[in-house]
């Protein structure tokens, strides 16, 4: 198939329910594509897409192939696929066995952006929030940019916004190497980290895959403050929330706490303001100095950014409340990697200082539910986990999420428990969000704060956890 999508294409997507795979199914459909797509499990992403028109099928199988074919037969048939989907899938292999057009998501998600005037976000760490800040900036002072990322954006409600406009916001991912395949009029590089041991062997291979990015976009916006940003590449376009002097976008902030951060904005050295910015944390203010540097780069004034960005807000799974149960807080946080677990912790701290502040009848403790993702990301970074985890005042430690991957050097979550136990006793294995749930009010006490953290399914614990409330009361 050649750059350009055309209107006797269907895309049939195997696992359309994927936050990535339903935000590029939305699009299509959005731009007038025939779309359909298989997923196991039906979720929020599945139902928006059948009220948009698509076809879903709760299981895969070669006959949901049969169907698509004779339904849309005027029609060349695109299998979508992720790299998430194995060989031995039987849709796919049907596919293959039928001759069936088959094409990466980033292959779609590219030849989508060449319609727009696109701002691509990659980085090991924050693609989803600045993706969301920038979303969030672009549509407030522009009212003409469209957004495809892979997590939920308050202002849209949605991973996905597509309309005829000028600009396009995309989150890139860089998991499996696929970042190579985007032509972006701004490509931004949040930050760069080890990560994705699956598909990389070490950091000069990662580094390899965003240079690459970095060589297909026709400007490229970095951060300063990451040493391997600054260290691996050259452009005009820098940012920074630690330095001004020779940065062409800085924010340094000087009053933070758990509601909000305030900082001197400068330009290539010269002061223009402060900023009040309403999202905490270190991580997020250059997360959002890097989307006011993007929108400085298209041309946005000054003076429409900074009154949008008292409506910024972070995109769901992080750091997100999530409800109080008998004195007890959650937040969910999609962490799964150490420098995130760091992050994460950082700001739960700031948040229990400030509460214990005001409040000063019991000290809350900070307690953090982990479950690992990848039995490859564990082995590699095992005790970077430990040293993080540590950190907090309790810790509960889940079943690996393997994510498809199999178990071949036999890792599980005790050893991650017994490694934490040197530093800190207060630790415990447990099975999964039902046994939390069964043992949560031995688990936990008055006044605790609890970060729930990783890229599984541990997401669904406050559901669980809501519903058993709900019915005990």
């Amino acid at each position: 198939m050649n750059k350009k999508l055309r209107h006797k294409d269907h895309f049939h997507f195997i696992g359309i329910g994927g936050i990535g795979m339903s935000a590029i199914a939305m699009a299509l459909i959005k731009k007038g594509y025939s779309v359909s797509g298989s997923d196991l499990i039906q979720n929020k992403e599945t139902k928006s897409l059948k009220t948009l028109g698509a076809i879903i099928f709760d299981s895969q199988i070669k006959k949901n192939i049969d169907f698509v074919i004779s339904k849309f037969q005027d029609h060349t048939i695109i299998c979508v696929i992720s790299s998430a989907i194995n060989d031995e899938n039987e849709e796919l292999c049907f596919c293959k066995k039928n001759n069936l057009s088959i094409k990466h998501r980033s292959e779609i998600l590219a030849m989508i952006m060449n319609s727009y005037i696109s701002l691509s976000i990659a980085g090991s760490h924050g693609k989803t929030s600045t993706s969301t800040f920038l979303s969030t900036l672009l549509e407030l002072c522009t009212h003409d940019s469209s957004s495809i990322t892979g997590g939920i954006i308050p202002i849209y409600d949605s991973n996905a916004h597509i309309e005829n406009t000028k600009y396009l916001v995309t989150e890139i991912d860089e998991s499996d190497g696929t970042i190579k395949n985007y032509n972006s009029d701004i490509g931004i590089i949040n930050n760069i980290d080890f990560d994705h041991c699956d598909h990389y062997s070490n950091i000069d291979e990662v580094l390899s895959s965003f240079k690459k990015f970095a060589s297909n976009s026709q400007k490229l916006l970095i951060n300063y403050d990451c040493k391997f940003t600054k260290n691996n590449f050259t452009s005009e376009n820098q940012w920074s929330i630690k330095e001004s002097n020779n940065i062409a976008y800085s924010l340094i902030p000087n009053i933070i706490d758990k509601d909000k951060t305030i900082g001197k904005y400068y330009e290539h050295g010269k002061f223009i303001d402060i900023i009040n910015i309403p999202v905490p944390g270190l991580h997020n203010l250059s997360n959002i100095t890097a989307a006011i540097a993007a929108c400085r780069m298209v041309g946005v004034s000054f003076k429409e950014i900074k009154k949008n960005t008292e409506s910024l807000k972070l995109p769901k799974k992080r750091f997100e409340f999530r409800g109080e149960l008998n004195q007890r807080i959650i937040y969910d946080d999609y962490a799964h990697h150490p420098n995130e677990i760091k992050a994460t912790i950082d700001l739960a701290r700031l948040f229990i200082k400030d509460t214990n502040s005001s409040n000063r009848k019991e000290r809350g403790r900070l307690i953090a539910i982990f479950q690992p993702h990848r039995f490859t990301r564990v082995k590699q970074f095992i005790h970077e986990f430990v040293k993080e985890l540590s950190k907090a005042d309790v810790i509960y430690v889940t079943n690996i999420f393997g994510a498809g991957e199999k178990n071949i050097d036999n890792i599980d979550s005790q050893l991650i428990a017994n490694l934490i136990y040197k530093n800190n006793k207060n630790v415990t294995c447990l099975k999964d969000n039902y046994e939390i749930n069964e043992k949560f009010f031995k688990l936990t006490k008055k006044n605790d704060f609890i970060i729930n953290m990783g890229a599984g399914d541990c997401h669904n614990l406050w559901s669980i956890l809501k519903n058993k409330n709900t019915l005990n009361n």
